[in-house]
């Protein structure tokens, strides 16, 4: 192995070391700039890349969603109770919310994969290694999704980005429970998270960091369904939500159906992932990003209201999701 390699791949890993370490430590407060967690790479279909996307894209999607009833809940944190509480989940509050449905699972790369092929769009940046869509890759959660990448998924699948208060009782259901599961805390074997070391495919080349995260099958831990059955609403990747984000927004918010503030320049995003540290991994915890921004540790899932009295900006598809 010459120097000049030996150097690179020194440089490499301490760069992505560096980034996980960063990323892990500045989350409690919001991102402020937009931009890619991984740089100078053009994605482009290659041929092979393409008729293995359309072969996968036939695959069933994992697409259900499940309803969430009109009733009260405890939105944010009461710092009696939680002593791992962010002063942007104060105060705690009895919120009111109408009749939803939620996706049940994190969008998935195959699902996402039909929308790009349906729309004659590029493939994503961790579509990119090899030039192909890796099969392992079809039930995990898609990720380097922007906000407005995901907002114009949700509307072409006849859905919506749920409210950030619509996603935290879907995931704590209405009791003020700390995680999805209840108040024990979060452990591996019911969330994906704190996984900061360097194994699996990047392991020897430790760039790949980036591009193949430890993220794991959206329909992974079945003893930590939410009280609604929603899956990974703790850890394995963080979510979008439809809101702008202020981290005072809960002392102001109404009491009713509360969407955000009117404007701002971050769009609040829930949930924790495969990154985080068990407090960021709280369903209650929210913080917010760049919408332009695309990370490695943030998906998404969708809602809609329900059949009859559809939401704004909910158009019906009109192509079929599997055709290029």
């Amino acid at each position: 192995m010459s120097e000049r390699t030996r150097r690179r791949i020194f440089h490499v890993f301490w760069g992505a070391a560096l980034f996980v370490l960063t990323l892990a430590s500045s989350r409690v407060t919001a991102l402020t700039s937009a931009g890619s967690d991984v740089a100078d790479i053009g994605p482009e279909w290659t041929r092979e890349g393409r008729q293995a996307a359309v072969r996968l894209a036939a695959l069933p999607p994992k697409d259900e969603m499940v309803p969430v009833p009109e009733r009260p809940f405890l939105m944010g944190s009461n710092r009696q109770v939680d002593r791992n509480a962010y002063p942007q989940e104060l105060p705690q509050r009895t919120v009111y919310v109408d009749v939803y449905e939620i996706d049940k699972y994190e969008v998935t790369a195959v699902q996402y994969l039909r929308y790009v092929l349906a729309n004659n769009l590029p493939p994503l940046l961790d579509w990119k290694w090899g030039g192909v869509f890796q099969e392992t890759m079809v039930n995990h959660p898609v990720m380097h999704v922007s906000w407005f990448e995901a907002d114009a998924y949700c509307k072409w699948a006849g859905k919506r980005l749920p409210t950030s208060a619509e996603w935290e009782k879907a995931a704590r259901g209405t009791d003020g429970r700390l995680y999805p599961w209840g108040n024990e805390p979060a452990g591996l074997s019911r969330a994906n998270f704190g996984r900061t070391g360097l194994s699996g495919p990047v392991r020897d080349r430790p760039e790949r960091l980036l591009l193949y995260p430890p993220i794991v099958s959206v329909d992974k831990y079945e003893n930590a369904v939410s009280p609604y059955g929603t899956f990974n609403m703790a850890g394995n990747v963080a979510e979008w939500t439809a809101d702008w984000y202020d981290p005072s927004y809960y002392k102001y918010a109404p009491d009713k159906n509360p969407k955000g503030p009117a404007h701002g320049s971050h769009k609040a995003f829930r949930g924790g992932g495969w990154v985080d540290s068990t407090p960021a991994v709280r369903p209650a915890q929210r913080n917010g990003a760049d919408p332009k921004s695309r990370m490695n540790w943030l998906g998404f899932r969708c809602a809609r209201d329900p059949v009859g009295n559809p939401g704004p900006g909910a158009p019906t598809p009109t192509m079929n999701p599997a055709t290029p």
